[in-house]
């Protein structure tokens, strides 16, 4: 299978998986914002740690410097929430999003070895799943009067993350190109789903709302 037919597949198979994340109900009651602020805070800061964690080990110097963005991506993302975390009334002195140690997806993602097994599970794939529940948690926002929130969303962090997800498309067709590393990058995406679907079945158990933020 040539890399464009395999990645066209990745993205059905992606696709396919993460509509089960529309079939959640509605919820009636006012969600706590930021509860769902902090658990976006943690996933920027992971990815942003996690780009930063693959960079040294990575060869390719065209994916090396696309973590590097991604890191700064994810950085920015994280301070902007911050600010929006406090302007609501959240106290950054008594929450560090490190508290609990690394969620099992970091430890997932920190043990791939190829490039492609990365780019794959992390920009292909880990960056759609956010995309998809950020899409969801802005009309979330907009649902509950919270527009400045929705639009940080909308018009700052939803462009970076295509930005990352299209990225991790190009170098998987320029990179997964034979059968052996192309069903070692089907293995991690399809890992990275299944670990991102519990994740988020005990966020939704803990909240409440199924308009998790992130991923």
């Amino acid at each position: 299978m040539n890399s464009q037919d395999f990645v066209d597949e990745l993205e059905r198979t992606n696709q396919e998986r993460m509509s089960r994340m529309e079939s959640g109900q509605d919820q009636e009651s006012s969600v706590d914002v930021l509860a769902m602020l902090r658990i976006a805070l943690r996933n920027e800061l992971e990815a942003s740690e996690l780009a930063a964690y693959w960079m040294p080990s990575t060869s390719e110097l065209d994916v090396k410097l696309a973590l590097a963005r991604q890191v700064g991506d994810e950085a920015k993302h994280y301070n902007l929430l911050a600010k929006r975390f406090s302007e609501l009334g959240g106290d950054l002195n008594s929450f560090d999003p490190r508290e609990g140690g690394y969620s099992p997806l970091f430890q997932y993602l920190t043990g791939l070895s190829s490039s492609v097994e990365r780019l794959a599970a992390g920009q292909f794939t880990r960056e759609a799943i956010a995309q998809r529940r950020n899409e969801m948690f802005i009309d979330y926002l907009r649902k509950v009067g919270d527009n400045d929130t929705a639009q940080l969303y909308d018009q700052i962090i939803q462009p970076d993350e295509e930005h990352h997800h299209q990225l991790g498309r190009r170098m998987l067709l320029k990179y997964a190109v034979t059968p052996e590393i192309q069903e070692a990058a089907r293995r991690s995406c399809e890992k990275t789903l299944e670990i991102a679907e519990k994740l988020r079945e005990k966020a939704i158990q803990k909240t409440g709302v199924y308009q998790i933020p992130g991923c």
